[in-house]
């Protein structure tokens, strides 16, 4: 089941020659973080495997968007009223249906996870167990994570009073998205992976945002910061700005310096931009199946935000994949296909839209585990090594 060969003899080669180059100037990252990781990671045992902490630290933040859909599926939790006595009234008439303690929870999950991946990579160094696979695992499972964090702090809005539309954080999601697929698509063509500033404080953000919320309850967010403009305005437009003018210039400039310097990979311009019609493609055919459904977002925006997410997931890992081993990415995604099919069925016959999205996006998942699970299988095969376990030397 899991032993489909995704990747071609030039890929595995590739890996064979592929050494990590990175550099991170984030101040909170340089000063604060790392010191606090290679504290931390003093303290887990040298026979743990680097790819279990980077695992374990994905399933929490999993496990975070998990808890949340239990209390708070469809976003509406947030704007619920009072309607007895029964219920807690902390701000403003507003009620909490999400237990106050399990945003405790969540801070907590969200910053172990957090610690997690901060670590991973000191431990495979400590065990002499570094390697492509490692980073890969990593990066892979980083590209998944990026839509689970904001798909929980949703919840802290809603989706009613006071908050953004589901079709607003429809954009939201995509933003994140390329932002994240910017940093590789700027390795791809600089051979460097350039770790952005607003990683370590979006996960510092989030995380006290969760045990602000604990404190204050979701009715402490349900107020105007001036006129109709409310707080949940403000960081819409926080996370916009964030990518406009640091991100996507940042990524351009580190672009142009290494053509001009000649330290790059010296693609051509269209081979350059290659990489970015798979994602191009994945969002305009999403978003014209949001704009001509009469269902979608609003029916149901986890579900939806679970698609897109997986999607891009999918299309990052391959990019990734494509980047490490030196090789020309793929100009099309092929989930791109039956998304293609989902979105006219849907539109020509509406009436099989609810089961053609559910459809596809049960595709979308099982493709995406499958994708992930044969590279990896196929990765420790090739490398004679295990992912979840270190191998004992003998001297």
């Amino acid at each position: 089941m899991f032993n489909y060969k995704y990747l071609s003899r030039e890929h595995l080669e590739g890996f064979d020659n592929y050494k990590y180059m990175s550099k991170d100037t984030s101040p909170l990252s340089v000063y604060v973080m790392h010191p606090f990781w290679n504290k931390v990671v003093e303290y887990v045992p040298r026979w743990v495997a680097p790819n279990v902490l980077t695992f374990a630290g994905f399933l929490l933040t999993v496990l975070d968007f998990v808890l949340l859909s239990y209390y708070d599926y469809d976003y509406l939790a947030a704007s619920t009223k009072v309607h007895n006595e029964t219920i807690t009234e902390p701000l403003n008439g507003h009620a909490e249906v999400i237990p106050q303690s399990l945003w405790y929870i969540l801070a907590v999950f969200l910053f172990v996870a957090y610690t997690l991946d901060g670590i991973d990579g000191k431990q495979a160094r400590r065990t002499q167990t570094s390697g492509p696979l490692g980073e890969l695992f990593d990066h892979g499972l980083d590209s998944y994570s990026v839509f689970f964090i904001p798909a929980c702090l949703y919840s802290i809005y809603g989706r009613k009073d006071f908050s953004i539309s589901p079709l607003r954080m429809y954009y939201i999601m995509w933003n994140l998205l390329l932002n994240f697929y910017l940093s590789h698509w700027e390795k791809y063509n600089t051979g460097v992976l350039f770790l952005p500033w607003g990683y370590d404080f979006s996960m510092w953000t989030s995380t006290f945002v969760f045990l602000w919320t604990g404190v204050k309850g979701t009715g402490f967010y349900k107020r105007y910061l001036f006129g109709s403009y409310t707080l949940a305005n403000a960081f819409e437009w926080l996370i916009y700005a964030t990518g406009v003018f640091t991100n996507l210039p940042v990524a351009l400039y580190n672009t142009y310096l290494s053509y001009k310097l000649r330290t790059g990979k010296m693609r051509s311009p269209t081979e350059a931009i290659r990489p970015l019609w798979s994602l191009v493609s994945m969002f305009a055919v999403c978003s014209v199946w949001v704009h001509k459904s009469d269902r979608l977002p609003d029916c149901d925006p986890r579900a939806l935000f679970l698609l897109i997410g997986t999607l891009f997931s999918n299309v990052a890992c391959r990019l990734i994949v494509s980047q490490m081993s030196n090789q020309r990415c793929e100009l099309l995604n092929w989930l791109l296909w039956p998304l293609s099919m989902a979105t006219v069925l849907s539109i020509a016959l509406p009436q099989y839209e609810l089961a053609t999205f559910y459809a596809m996006t049960t595709l979308s998942v099982l493709a995406h585990i499958h994708y992930g699970a044969c590279v990896v299988r196929q990765m420790c095969d090739h490398f004679r090594i295990s992912c979840f376990h270190i191998k004992q030397r003998t001297d």
